[in-house]
């Protein structure tokens, strides 16, 4: 995995778990670049590390803490002071690669970080409309001058210096089917309300009431769902029923309180609890 001597080096870090189904598509796309590492979670029961291996890539088997503390795993093994962030779920384009080859090249060009548009696939198509597009994302950049912040389930990199886009798209795999997005939502939901817990935050009548319906206006009108047809339209109501989901469970967090349950084979009344 070397390239033109001449040109910058650059470390790439990948994080997976079970993704045999998308790891070599992303390792493909990225063969230019000289050191692949990839973090894969100790849940992982798949191929997914021999994969990698098999690649050349250096695999660290990592527990789980988040995204997040996974991703700042991957960057702290970074070689190199160029490094690209990436999702095993992700692969560059050919024009992406193409352009990141030619900015190394240039050692950055007088810029620290560089976005890419990322553009996912599902339910059959590309969705380049909605709350899924344009998703600009900042994968590329200096160690030396970035840095990742955020919360759980999603973290962004953040560069003291120049930034610019680039042309070419990111593409994203994120989803097997419409199951599968439903599944992530449960744990993404799950994620984003015990962060919120964690910080304080309550739950308004109005983050049941009027947020879930709002998103959906923002992701099938206002950004234009409605252009990717039936799948625009389930979409925006997945994305809906996911922050009502968040909310919803930051309430249920809210409300819970340990309770005292009788022994096994008791009554209440038996248990010490005054019978009815």
């Amino acid at each position: 995995m070397s390239g033109p001597g001449t040109r910058a080096a650059a470390s790439v870090c990948i994080i997976a778990c079970n993704e045999e189904h998308n790891l070599v598509r992303c390792l493909e796309s990225v063969a230019f670049c000289e050191e692949v590492i990839v973090v894969v979670d100790d849940r992982s029961r798949d191929a997914t590390a021999q994969i990698a291996r098999d690649a050349g890539a250096r695999v660290v088997v990592h527990r789980y803490e988040g995204n997040v503390e996974q991703k700042r795993v991957a960057i702290s093994h970074a070689r190199f002071d160029w490094v690209l962030s990436l999702d095993a779920d992700e692969a560059l384009s050919d024009a992406l690669g193409a352009e990141i080859r030619e900015t190394l090249a240039a050692d950055g060009g007088g810029f620290d970080g560089f976005e890419m548009n990322r553009l996912t696939w599902h339910l059959g198509r590309w969705i380049r409309h909605g709350d899924f597009f344009p998703d600009w994302q900042l994968r590329l950049f200096r160690r030396s001058k970035g840095r990742l912040e955020g919360v759980n389930p999603h973290g962004r990199i953040v560069v003291d210096g120049r930034t610019r886009r680039l042309g070419g798209e990111l593409l994203h795999y994120s989803y097997r089917d419409l199951a599968d997005q439903v599944e992530r939502i449960q744990e993404f939901s799950r994620v984003q309300a015990s962060a919120l817990f964690a910080a304080g935050r309550s739950v308004r009548v109005r983050d049941l009431w009027l947020r879930p319906p709002a998103r959906f206006v923002r992701a099938f009108v206002l950004k234009q769902g409605f252009r990717d047809g039936i799948a625009g339209l389930v979409i925006a109501t997945a994305t809906a029923f996911h922050v009502f989901l968040k909310y919803a469970k930051l309430w249920e967090l809210e409300t819970s309180r340990p309770r005292i349950e009788p022994e096994a084979g008791k009554s209440r009344a038996s248990a010490g609890e005054r019978a009815p």
